[in-house]
């Protein structure tokens, strides 16, 4: 296994020094929070689970050390579980309250970033661990390697999980463009 290339950071966080703080939370911040947008949908809760990954990361920082897997995908593992919780919250929460509807129509001054959108939104329909595989390989940049190592399944599950989940995500944005 090659060298982390977070070792360095870590030990300096975990050892209290402010300028490591700063450049791990500079590294790591927009790939976090990249992350829990796309699995959760929404920027505040994503921020939210941004800041805890961070304080399990300064509360963990000074007894880590290397192991099997690279510091990125313990975060990476931490920032999942929590979104895990999070979308958990969300089913057994029970309220009166309808939900605010909103006009799936698009808007007679669509943006460009229009079809990111209806991608974005797609992810949130497809089960979590096709979406999950979907975002850490093809919105996290990692390889099918360290995702399937992040998620705990051989790559041939990882890679099972992909298909099924672009095929979803086709399936609903087919659907999707025909009802427009």
């Amino acid at each position: 296994m090659s060298a982390d290339p977070d070792e360095e950071l870590v030990r300096g966080v975990g050892a209290g020094d402010p300028a490591a703080v700063k450049a791990l939370v500079a590294r790591k911040l927009p790939r976090i929070l990249a992350l829990a947008v796309r699995m959760l949908g929404d920027a505040a809760e994503a921020e939210d689970v941004a800041q805890e990954t961070f304080v399990r990361i300064w509360r963990h920082a000074s007894s880590w050390r290397r192991g099997n897997a690279r510091f990125d995908s313990w975060v990476h593992r931490v920032t999942l579980n929590l979104c895990y919780d999070r979308l958990r919250r969300r089913r057994e929460w029970v309220t009166d309250d309808l939900p605010e509807m909103v006009d799936p129509a698009a808007l007679p001054d669509a943006h460009p970033q229009e079809d990111a959108l209806r991608v974005e939104q797609a992810l949130q329909g497809i089960a979590p661990r096709q979406r999950e595989a979907i975002i850490l390989v093809y919105y996290q940049e990692m390889s099918n390697i360290e995702a399937a190592a992040i998620l705990e399944i051989s790559v041939d599950a990882l890679e099972s999980l992909l298909s099924r989940g672009r095929r979803s995500l086709q399936a609903i944005l087919t659907r999707d463009g025909a009802d427009e």
